[in-house]
Parts: structure tokens; sequence; C-alpha cells
């Protein structure tokens, strides 16, 4: 059975790297009708926090990443670490090492001076016919894996392809610290061996890290899982992409007004491909995902692409539930929703304008606020000649009905009367309505507004914000 994990640790946000490998851990195994764990590593009691730890959950909620078994804390399993450590101990594939850490620090300098890649030397590790030294009275031990000392590891990256490491290139890692605490490094192997883990789908940030855990597993008797690497993203200036580069969580996503399913198909052409196909729904995600495709090279990322796929999300998504993702953003803003206009009617006219929920927020408060429009937009739609235009206009808007196409039928009606074109209205109505020069069809614009909201907008609106050189 094909079982996949995503295990971050919880020193930061879910950032968008760590969503990409969730989201190809996560589809992997729903391809295979698999198994999905999330397993948080918070072995780094220092920087591990609770408000981190919610914050990945958060993030994996939001893009609706739901795993089937976990979430697994790895502070929650220390004594099934410590019991593993202590059987190797008794097996002779761990040591106690009793060297402090300024005499390691003293021998890396040395190395450094004499031109040597800096390292343990294995003065604690046994060997037939080595005699060790007496432990120091008052220092407690670390415990040291004894890592092969010849041959090489290897592994067939289903990324990368083959890589091999000489294990005399590998130093004994350090698996339990002085207090007794198991290292990161060897909890993950406990882990990835009792979860059964059978494929591990990480950054390539870790491919360090990948001959010492075989190792260890092999010194275990544990199978070996296939291991996949993801190469790095870069930001929009091809930079290695960090904090620098915008969202620091992807919650920040979420607030900058972009939809999970338009993030998540994203991510899926971030270092993979099926063909051509740019929009796709996870459902068909899953159906094509694979290893084979993902790329080896770096994948860059292109926020002018992530609008676009989020604008095409928009249009198409139902309106009713746009609205409730505009609302609270509206109320954050101090903005009061009321009944009239409906939110509904206004997203349905502006959904297809815009990039984020945030735009259409944008959009949206101008229907609940009365504008501040700028002096120089009146100044340049409200002029002598379309003043009269307008006035016109308004005269005759409380004796039609109220919809769209009687709307429309009156403007034109209007324009042709005073021997204009449509711009000499739209504009100042545009303008008047909602501080804006670009808007959607005025006649359905003045539709989505209640009639008495039109009328004060277009009248009071106009001379208590008309600059007096314009009026005069």
């Amino acid at each position: 059975m094909i079982r996949t994990r995503f295990a971050p640790s919880p020193t930061g946000f879910l950032h968008i790297g760590g969503a990409r490998t969730a989201l190809f851990s996560w589809a992997y195994a729903r391809r295979h009708s698999g198994c999905f764990v999330l397993r948080i590593e918070d072995t780094d009691l220092v920087r591990s926090t609770p408000e981190a730890v919610q914050a990945i959950l958060d993030g994996m909620r939001w893009l609706g990443l739901s795993y089937d078994e976990g979430p697994f804390y790895q502070t929650q399993r220390m004594p099934r670490y410590r019991a593993v450590i202590e059987d190797m101990l008794a097996a002779g594939s761990a040591y106690h090492c009793y060297m402090t850490p300024d005499e390691l620090e003293r021998l890396r300098e040395e190395q450094r001076n004499g031109g040597l890649k800096p390292r343990y030397d294995g003065r604690w590790r046994p060997e037939p016919g080595k005699t060790l030294p007496t432990p120091p009275a008052g220092v407690p031990p670390v415990v040291r894996f004894r890592n092969p000392a010849t041959g090489v590891v290897a592994w067939d990256d289903l990324v990368k392809g083959r890589i091999e490491i000489a294990n005399s290139e590998l130093d004994d890692l350090v698996i339990a610290r002085a207090d007794g605490t198991p290292t990161y490094n060897f909890c993950v192997v406990v882990d990835d061996w009792e979860m059964g883990i059978s494929h591990v789908i990480r950054g390539d940030d870790h491919v360090n890290n990948t001959p010492r855990q075989i190792n260890i597993l092999r010194a275990l008797g544990a199978q070996v899982p296939l291991y996949a690497h993801l190469s790095m993203i870069l930001g929009d200036d091809g930079q290695k992409l960090s904090k620098r580069h915008g969202a620091v969580s992807v919650m920040q996503y979420d607030d900058d007004g972009y939809l999970p399913e338009a993030v998540l198909n994203y991510l899926g052409r971030l270092g993979w491909s099926h063909g051509d196909d740019e929009i796709f729904s996870m459902q068909q995600f899953c159906a094509w995902f694979d290893l084979d495709h993902i790329t080896a090279s770096a994948a860059q990322f292109n926020s002018e692409k992530l609008n676009w796929l989020n604008a095409h999300y928009l249009k198409r998504a139902d309106t009713s539930r746009l609205a409730a993702l505009v609302k609270p953003r509206l109320e954050a803003r101090g903005v009061t929703v009321a009944a009239a206009p409906s939110l509904v009617a206004i997203i349905d006219l502006h959904k297809e304008r815009v990039a984020t929920l945030n735009e259409l927020a944008d959009f949206a408060q101008t229907f609940y606020i009365d504008p501040q429009p700028k002096a120089e937009l009146l100044a340049r739609h409200l002029t002598p000649e379309a003043l009269p235009l307008l006035a016109d206009f308004v005269a005759r808007l409380p004796d039609i009905a109220w919809e769209v196409a009687a709307i429309g039928a009156l403007i034109k009606e209007c324009v042709t009367r005073h021997g204009l074109k449509m711009p000499r209205l739209a504009m100042p109505v545009r303008v008047l309505l909602t501080g804006l020069e670009q808007t959607p069809a005025v006649d359905a614009l003045i539709a989505v507004f209640p009639r008495e909201t039109v009328l004060r907008r277009l009248a009071v609106a106009r001379e208590a914000t008309l600059p007096q050189s314009v009026l005069r």
C-alpha cells in the first residue's frame, strides 16, 4: 500500500514550498488509493510553538488537504525513540560519546585550519582491538550512530535519479543529545519505519539527510522507503523564494483574496506538468499525478499566473459562496453590509472583472459607503455640456421600472435627445455612484443600487462634491 507523509516542523508558518510538498504527497496517495499521514516534527522545543502548529493545521484545512492519519507529534513519541536507541546501543549500532561541545569545536577548528572537512573523528567509536578512553566524570554522553565506515549508500531518487554517497563522507551522527533528547534525523527514521511510509516526498534541502537516514533504517532492519526530492521554488526575480517575495504563510494567500482551488491548481503546475494542461480540478490532478513528470530543475513562482488562475476560478465560482467570503472582508474594514443593495448581486456584477476577493471587496464597498469622488474626476466628467444631460436623466429616474432594460432605454433616450454620445452620461454617473471611472455596464450598475441611493448620489452628491470651478 502506498503511504506518504507530510512532516512539517512547527518553527514557522506553512509556506508555499511546504504546501506544494503536502499537495504532491497527498495527491500521490490519492492517485494510488493509499494513505496520507500528517506528522508534526516538533523536536525543536525552543523554536516549535503551538501557534505554528495551529498555522500548519489551518493551512492544511484551508487548502482542503485532508489527512488519513494524524496529526502525530514527535514530542509525544519520545519514550519510543529512547527505547529504539537503547536497542541500538545493545546491538552495537550506536554508542556513547563523551566528547564535549568545546572539544568538538576545537577539533573542527583544527580541521578547518588544516584544510580538512570538519567532522567528528570517531575517538569514542568502538572498534575491534581499540581501547577507548576512560569516560570523564561528570560529562553526560551523547549517543552516536555507528555509520558504516566503508562502501556507499545509494538510492534511485524518483525526481533526481541515482544518487550515491561514500560512507567515508559521513561521520557518526548524534542521535541523542546529552540530555537524552533524540535528534531530528533519528526521530524521522523511526517514524517513517513504524508508520510504514512507502514514499518520502520532500524538498531537496533534505537530500543531505537521506544517506544518514537510509543507513539508520538498514541498521534497524527496516524497509527503506522510496525518496522523491522536490526542487526548490524561486521567486519572480529568479532568487530563492523567501519572505521578501511576499507571503510568509499559506494563510496570507487567503488574506490576500485568493481561492484555495486557485492556489492548489497553481502549486500543482509548479514543477510538474501534464502536457499543456494549465487548469484542472483536484480530482483531475489526483487522477493524473505521478512522480515521473516532476522536473528536477528549480520551479519559478509567477505571481501574474497565479492572479490569472484566481481570476478564472472567481468567474466560475458560485456567487453566494463569493458573497460569504467577501462579507467578512467588508466587515473587517468597518463596512456594514445592508440588505440592499444585495451583496450577491454586486458580486455577480463584478466577479468577472477582478483577480482577487479583495478587489471584489473594493468594488462592493462603494455600494455601502457614499463615495468621495476625486476633484479631478469630477472636473473631467461633469462638464458644462454633461450637466444638463445628467439633470435630465436624474429627473426621469423616479418614473421608470427599476430594471436593467428600462434603465438602459432611458440612458439611450436621454443621450439621443441631447445629441451626445453615451460616455457623456455614463462617465459622470459612474464617478458619482462609485467614485470610479471603470465599472461594469452603467445600466447594470445602476440597477444593483436601490433607487433612492442612486437619486441621492446623483443629485445631492453632485451638488455637495462638485468644485465651484466646475459649477460655474
